[in-house]
């Protein structure tokens, strides 16, 4: 049995490079002391927002800089962490930047405040006498659409000081799980034993073909969550109530209305996609259970099986620079600038591919405005792997080119459309290899890596969502959240979903201690709309070629200059309705009859 590693012991070209961010601790830990000093030059507009359009352009200017620098300097710190939780370096640094962060906020909220007391014809007279104000327009006219909901500039500066605080029960639940769990080895079919942890058990042995192996790691890593239940249950309820004291406070009429505001999403939007997606992918997915049943021989299907691979005998594995290879062909047709971009990140050490003890799980991108994007990945050797790396690649790809062609005041795009470039790499990657053969078996086995995207964003991730909504609703009528009504809600969302197709046992229950999104607003969600318009755009590059890769491009680099169903319309999709979600889910549907076909 391979033990997992401590991050002294993996080699630095399996590592991302940190010091593209800072030379050293020393020049981090300077810029910090820097930051705190130069927020004068920012505060010094403190009263004078109102006296002109220069005065309030100066500020917005000088804000912007500053935020830069301290979005660099947080990611850094961040980035440590990631890498190894356990490090009582990392942890202190990540505490020492989130509070820096916490105090600039707040010396910054001011600017909302002020703004927001100034007669709207004020701001609108400023945006018509200064034309370097334009960049600010939407972001002036969000913060605009906010004023029902501001409480008074000494409110709103004690809120922003708290902000560390206030993401307590984030870095709770994450440091439990990267530094406290620890998991039981278990044995495989042949008799090896092998260690399990968060991220081998999500990026390897839940896909595992070996059946004894995953079933056994299941039991492992269930048996871990449940020790920690309770606690996890208090971390989130307390993230939960939160959420539920800040609407009220603000006057909302929900935690939901408040969360989606930012998002510029509607309440229309938000339960098409839950409500649409829940009810006609339902058939299609339990069809696809019962194919593995039937494919694999399984007495019963159960949860801990809806991952593993149909064809237990054909499951290449893959390293990550061929797959790093395959995924850059996949994209040539995004042309040469995203191309280079792509080329990049693969060899330029933008990407952490370790497993090893306290890193993060799952996967994600970074991306502080003026740097390139950093990609987080622990590396399984199969092609399930490769398809998470061309998500991430895709998040990376997005933000450069936002960051190259956006001033930081338009850079950040629209939450409903951040995961619709990520899921189009996935998209792309699938036709390449679709393309490169005629092989029945291969064509079942792509087949397969598609329905695990849709299942990741239209399964996992709108689950999440549908389990938030649930629990948003019970917040909000004082109902307790305790580890047994969390578990049962995420038991009875399950069984509606999976009906009599999945046997749910008590760790799929569980199932909602194993995610940090239930800690990041309404974002789980977003995994859905991202692919459903991913989905419409790969088809029309598919059918109408450059066209439709100019378009895609030029939504990648609008960056935040447009709200999300018209920064969606330059791609050609219309999400306004619930005919683009329909036709995503008829596209599952197809996959399924092509692979019951070819069964």
């Amino acid at each position: 049995m391979q033990a997992r590693p401590k991050r002294s012991e993996v080699p630095n070209e399996k590592t991302w490079n940190l010091s593209d961010l800072f030379s050293s601790q020393e020049a981090w830990k300077e810029e910090l002391m820097k930051i705190q000093k130069d927020v004068a030059e920012v505060t010094r507009y403190e009263g004078k927002l109102g006296e002109s359009a220069a005065s309030l352009l100066a500020c917005l200017e000088a804000r912007d800089a500053l935020v830069v620098r301290m979005s660099r300097a947080h990611t850094y710190a961040h980035l440590q962490q990631a890498g190894d939780g356990t490090d009582p370096d990392n942890q202190a640094n990540s505490s020492i930047a989130g509070d820096v962060l916490s105090q600039v906020n707040s010396q910054l909220s001011f600017i909302s405040s002020e703004i927001l007391a100034l007669p709207d014809s004020t701001v609108d007279r400023f945006l018509e006498e200064e034309p370097k104000l334009a960049v600010y327009r939407k972001g002036l006219t969000d913060l605009l659409e906010t004023k029902p909901h501001r409480l008074s500039a000494e409110t709103e500066a004690a809120f922003a000081s708290l902000g560390e605080l206030f993401g307590a029960p984030h870095r709770i639940y994450l440091r439990s799980k990267l530094s406290d769990m620890s998991f039981a080895d278990v044995e495989s079919g042949d008799g090896t034993k092998w260690p399990v942890s968060f991220a081998l058990y999500e990026g390897k042995y839940e896909m595992s073909p070996d059946h004894t192996l995953r079933r056994a790691a299941y039991a492992s890593f269930s048996e871990t969550l449940k020790a920690y239940q309770h606690t996890f249950a208090q971390t989130y309820a307390t993230e939960v109530k939160k959420q539920v004291v800040l609407s009220r406070l603000r006057k909302y009429n929900s935690v939901t209305e408040m969360l989606l505001q930012p998002q510029e999403v509607t309440l229309e939007m938000y339960h098409h996609i839950l409500d649409i997606i829940q009810e006609q992918l339902a058939p299609h997915m339990r069809r696809y259970a019962k194919l593995k049943q039937r494919e694999l021989g399984l007495d019963k299907m159960m949860f801990c099986d809806l991952k593993a691979p149909l064809d237990p005998e054909y499951n290449p594995h893959i390293s990550i620079e061929e797959a790093g290879k395959l995924i850059a062909e996949s994209l040539e047709v995004l042309g040469p600038e995203y191309g280079q971009i792509m080329s990049d990140a693969l060899n330029n050490r933008w990407i952490d591919s370790a497993d090893n003890i306290g890193k993060s799980t799952g996967a994600f991108c970074s991306s502080p405005y003026g740097a390139h994007p950093y990609i987080l990945i622990s590396w399984a050797d199969n092609m399930r792997g490769a398809f998470t790396l061309a998500h991430e690649l895709g998040h990376a790809g997005h933000f450069a080119l936002a960051g190259r062609y956006q001033p930081y005041a338009t850079y950040r795009p629209a939450m409903y459309f951040i995961e619709a470039p990520s899921t189009m790499n996935e998209m792309l990657l699938a036709q390449h290899i679709m393309k490169q053969s005629s092989d029945n078996r291969m064509k079942r086995w792509v087949i397969q890596q598609m329905l695990s995207t849709y299942y990741h964003n239209f399964v996992t991730h709108l689950l999440e969502g549908e389990m938030q909504r649930r629990v948003y609703d019970l917040a909000s009528a004082n109902e307790p959240l305790t580890a047994k009504t969390l578990s049962e809600q995420k038991g009875a969302v399950l069984a509606k979903f999976w009906g009599d197709a999945v046997e749910l046992d008590e760790g799929a229950h569980l199932t909602w201690m194993r995610q940090p999104h239930y800690y990041m607003g309404l974002y789980p969600y977003t995994y859905s709309a991202g692919l459903t318009v991913s989905t419409a755009a790969a088809r029309m590059i598919q059918e109408e070629g450059q066209p439709a890769v100019d378009r895609w491009l030029q939504a990648l680099k609008a960056g935040g200059t447009l709200k999300p169903l018209d920064l969606i319309k330059i791609t050609g999709v219309d999400m306004s309705g619930p005919a683009a979600i329909e036709e995503a889910v008829a596209y599952v549907g197809t996959l399924v009859d092509e692979l019951e076909r070819l069964s």
